[in-house]
């Protein structure tokens, strides 16, 4: 048994196909099925069910590759070991952003970040939550920088920054007088929102739920980009709440109908993301560190109340 054995059966666990599991594996297809078939013999138990298609896993197969994925794992911890002990940091590394937090962070710290550390080849990727969370657990991703807490047992979460909420209300909405916002002035149905699987929108509903009920069926309006609501903002279709960074580059018109809480000020927690393996740790450190250092000059706020982006 090889670990390149099992990182082959992982493959055609993923794509349910062994052609396109040799393609990411780059080797070809019948040195790919070659393993594999070897390895089945020498357990004696049959892994994949090929009867089937797509193919799918034996129940045996299921327990199998469970149990890869952990030596797999383990396995590229060896050269993490070597890494750290040389002082290296560099290599390739996968990084997920969720949609909400990528405009605004990433200019702030990708030019520091590879100045700093060029020997690191970064591989960066727009992803909501949901996908952020699948992609760490299966190792598709080094880390990943997402709003929490998630309450995820298999990944590990270090807290970057917190965000504050803050209102865009425009003239002639019934808050646009009030100098500062209260959570209890909220009110859902004159909301506008990000379109389901934004966290975000998770967040703004459980913080409108906490204090109002409301109709679900009265959200009707829903954009998939924040630039997008600020807009619909502007034409009298309701009010929206941005993240404090999103605030940041508006134009001075813009600014004049931005409008923040009293203290605690509601905000989102920002952690970076990571399997519990804890794999390429001294990169992750050195992100943390450039992103701590340059977003602690951006956001002043410290009372804050932090929202779940957990859908309640």
């Amino acid at each position: 048994m090889t670990i390149t054995q099992l990182y082959y059966v992982l493959a055609v666990a993923e794509q349910q196909n062994f052609t396109k599991a040799a393609e990411t594996c780059f080797v070809t297809q019948p040195t790919l099925s070659m393993q594999i078939q070897k390895l089945e013999e020498e357990l004696d138990v049959l892994i994949f069910d090929r009867s089937k298609k797509p193919i799918e896993l034996t129940e045996v197969g299921k327990k199998i590759v469970s149990q890869a994925k952990n030596i797999v794992n383990e396995s590229y911890r060896i050269q993490d070991i070597v890494d750290q002990e040389k002082g290296f940091i560099g290599g390739e590394f996968r990084l997920g952003i969720i949609p909400t937090i990528m405009p605004t962070l990433l200019p702030m710290f990708l030019k520091t970040f590879i100045k700093k550390y060029p020997k690191i080849k970064l591989k960066i990727e727009e992803l909501t939550t949901d996908e952020i969370i699948s992609r760490i657990k299966e190792g598709h991703l080094d880390a990943a920088i997402a709003a929490t807490p998630l309450e995820n047992e298999y990944i590990k979460e270090r807290v970057l920054y917190f965000e504050p909420f803050v209102g865009y209300i425009p003239e002639h909405h019934r808050l646009h007088t009030k100098q500062k916002l209260n959570t209890t002035d909220l009110e859902i149905d004159d909301m506008l929102l990000l379109e389901d699987g934004h966290c975000f929108r998770d967040g703004v509903i459980n913080l409108c739920k906490a204090f109002k009920t409301h109709n679900e069926d009265q959200f009707q309006l829903e954009s998939g980009s924040i630039e997008t609501l600020i807009k619909l903002s502007n034409e009298g279709l309701g009010m929206t709440l941005l993240p404090y960074l999103h605030t940041l580059d508006l134009s001075d018109t813009a600014k004049h109908n931005l409008h923040y809480f009293n203290e605690p000020s509601p905000a989102r927690e920002v952690s970076l993301l990571y399997h519990k393996s804890e794999l390429k740790m001294q990169i992750i450190d050195a992100m943390h560190n450039v992103i701590s250092g340059i977003i602690r000059g951006a956001i002043a706020f410290q009372n804050v109340n932090i929202v779940s982006p957990l859908p309640k």
